[in-house]
């Protein structure tokens, strides 16, 4: 009987411990986490705009999570509460293990952030753009250097590197918006629609470099109002509107749960119920 007790005993703690463990397994895989996140904002109006409306999502290593929704459906705030731009109303976000609120700094050197609006000085090379970025970040002057040249490579821009940025195209700027974003590899990228205004040509190439980042083994947060750009590069999709998200998953979860066809299908099955 003794014998049977202390078994019983053992079996409990050690499913226990085994379920604990896998938690915390599960928990140290989410780079990013964010739970009931909130933003809220009371202009002079009087009338609350609850831009973020309590929000959850996760996203792994070497996983792209896509944002996608309308204009004004609060993407681009839950991503710079993320980066630390705006401070959240309610809720966390954490990015490899820091609060966005509590651990700005360490988050900062955690993270790439790229709009689709960056600007860049108007009056510094596209090489000294960077090289200024990377300097920022306490890179050593050697390494900064062969990273940019490398980056410069990748990205098919060494003939601009000592072109004024007021002198380049769209195209090329957010090239040198990229190569800033993440020349001191950062775990973490974030992208708030990275390919608005570029033609065609320009936001394939930079879709193919961000898919060559995810295989690498970053984890990036990535927004877009367009079905094919989510489609073709999110590993998982959530629709977000009116500060809501309204489904999330992977494309064929998202499927199955709208019973739709396709993604633009999904899209407005969700965006016009309230």
């Amino acid at each position: 009987m003794d014998i049977l007790f202390h078994y019983s005993i053992f079996h409990i703690v050690f499913i226990l411990f085994y379920c604990t463990n896998q938690e915390n397994q599960y928990v140290s895989n989410a780079m990013v986490k964010v739970e009931n996140l909130q933003k809220i904002f009371y202009p002079a109006s009087g009338e609350v705009v609850r831009a973020v409306d309590g929000i959850d999502f996760e996203v792994n290593e070497g996983e792209i999570y896509g944002l996608l929704g309308p204009n004004g459906a609060g993407k681009t705030t839950t991503l710079r509460m993320i980066s630390t731009v705006l401070e959240p109303t309610a809720g966390t976000a954490i990015v490899n293990g820091y609060n966005t609120a509590e651990e700005s700094d360490m988050v900062r050197k955690q993270l790439g952030f790229l709009s689709g609006n960056t600007g860049l000085y108007k009056r510094l090379t596209a090489f000294e753009m960077v090289e200024y970025f990377g300097k920022l970040y306490g890179m050593e002057e050697a390494e900064l250097k062969n990273k940019i040249d490398k980056l410069f490579g990748m990205l098919d821009m060494t003939e601009f590197r000592d072109t004024h940025c007021s002198k380049l195209s769209s195209g090329t700027k957010q090239k040198v918006n990229i190569a800033r974003t993440i020349v001191h590899d950062p775990p973490v990228l974030v992208f708030d629609e990275p390919t608005e205004g570029l033609d065609v040509i320009v936001a394939h190439t930079l879709l193919e470099f961000i898919k060559k980042l995810r295989d690498e083994g970053k984890c990036i947060v990535f927004s877009t109002h367009i079905m094919k750009e989510a489609e073709e590069l999110c590993d998982k999709i959530g629709i977000i509107d009116r500060g809501k998200i309204k489904v999330q998953g992977t494309l064929q979860e998202i499927l199955q749960k709208a019973n739709a066809k396709n993604l633009e299908e999904v899209f407005f099955n969700y965006i016009s119920k309230e």
